[in-house]
């Protein structure tokens, strides 16, 4: 995988203005000119079938390359890690392929991407398991539901079923399938991994009592709870090194049945070990519903004490919000999910108070390039108004 450009592990130009989001930053070996991150989003565009990355996400994300840094969709590391239709995998050659197109095209528009790496567990359905049960770490349901296109070509939220457990042999297959997927990762041209530990999916799963009732080495007490991840990250740090590794994690989400009483312990402690294996970052996905709680002050504080590596946050951040919180030396970096996919050129609109397009929720997953890459970045001349435009935030 080849750099876009070294640099050192400071930050750049802080002795001579004050940290904003518009600050350039060192990201392990990549010198990123700001701090806003292009959060992953689900899309479900790929090519079928074969779940293959193509030219229409090509230009999709090469029209937001002027993120800091792009973190792609969710990406499965095996037919077994698939739980919705139509998202792309990173084990197959066809695959890989479909991905260099992606990642050339970001690279020649100047910008630097992740690729996310997921295996939902449980979070899955038996349309994509041959008729068979999703796996997890315990025959636990999550009480939710996952997007499936059946036959008659129409998506719908079908329910979740009751999954299998893993047996030990196959918990040791899915961390190679992890390494693996970093190494096709490198292959196909990526900058770094981000490897998907959040929102009720397999290694979350792990991680909490409420999804976990193993009584062998991975569960039972935080220790044991937390060893598939660190199995995970030192698989793909071996692979393509730490400095260009993240996490992503999700402490205050509870839906799907995981409120776990333990996690924020848990979490800490998971912290603790990622930062002693030198991954690059941690990335908090913070609930963003609209009575969602607040993240606590001590959390972030101890979280900060605790990693040592860099921190990105999202959730339903405005330009305001993003600032006072990276001023306060608490997090790094912010990703911005749904404000990308209107706005193409997010970056330029919240540096120059421009306003942000709306955009149309019915064309979220699945279909063609309307709703997807037909987001019009602003006109140079631009200074105020913008076609679908609402308010700047």
């Amino acid at each position: 995988m080849t750099p876009i450009i070294s640099v050192s592990d400071t930050d750049a130009d802080t002795d001579t203005a004050p940290v904003d989001l518009f600050s350039p930053l060192a990201l392990g070996p990549l010198s990123l000119p700001h701090r806003i991150v292009m959060a992953p989003m689900t899309r479900s565009r790929t090519t079928q079938p074969g779940n293959t990355p193509n030219a229409l996400m090509a230009e999709y994300y090469a029209q937001r390359a002027s993120a800091g840094l792009i973190i792609t969709e969710a990406t499965q590391i095996s037919p077994q890690g698939q739980g919705y239709s139509f998202t792309p995998g990173i084990h197959s050659e066809a695959q890989i392929a479909g991905w260099q197109t992606v990642t050339d095209a970001v690279h020649r528009a100047g910008g630097r991407i992740a690729v996310q790496l997921w295996h939902v567990g449980r979070m899955s359905h038996p349309s994509f398991h041959g008729g068979g049960q999703p796996v997890a770490p315990s025959a636990l349901s999550p009480d939710a539901k996952v997007w499936v296109v059946e036959a008659d070509g129409v998506g719908r939220m079908l329910d979740c079923p009751i999954p299998r457990a893993l047996t030990l042999d196959e918990i040791d297959a899915v961390v190679n399938d992890f390494r693996l997927a970093a190494r096709q990762a490198r292959r196909a041209g990526f900058d770094a991994v981000e490897i998907h530990a959040a929102n009720g999916y397999l290694i979350d799963q792990f991680l909490r009592t409420t999804s976990n009732h193993r009584t062998d080495r991975y569960g039972g007490s935080r220790e044991n709870r937390i060893r598939f991840l660190e199995e995970v990250v030192t698989a793909v740090a071996d692979e393509i090194g730490a400095d260009r590794v993240g996490v992503r994690l999700a402490p205050f989400i509870t839906a799907r049945n995981m409120n776990c009483p333990d996690i924020i312990p848990t979490i800490l402690l998971a912290a603790r070990r990622l930062s002693a294996l030198g991954i690059a970052f941690i990335h908090l996905a913070e609930a963003d519903w609209d009575d969602a709680p607040q993240i606590p002050d001590d959390f972030r504080h101890t979280l900060r004490d605790t990693f040592h590596g860099r921190l990105i946050v999202a959730g339903r951040y405005d330009l305001s919000k993003a600032q006072a919180l990276i001023r306060t030396g608490l997090v790094d970096l912010v990703a911005f999910g749904r404000p990308f996919i209107a706005n193409p050129d997010l970056p330029r609109r919240l540096r120059d108070h421009l306003p942000l397009a709306d955009f149309d929720g019915s064309q979220l997953f699945g279909g063609d390039a309307q709703g997807y890459t037909d987001y019009p970045p602003l006109p140079a001349s631009a200074s105020g108004t913008a076609d679908r435009a609402s308010a700047a935030a």
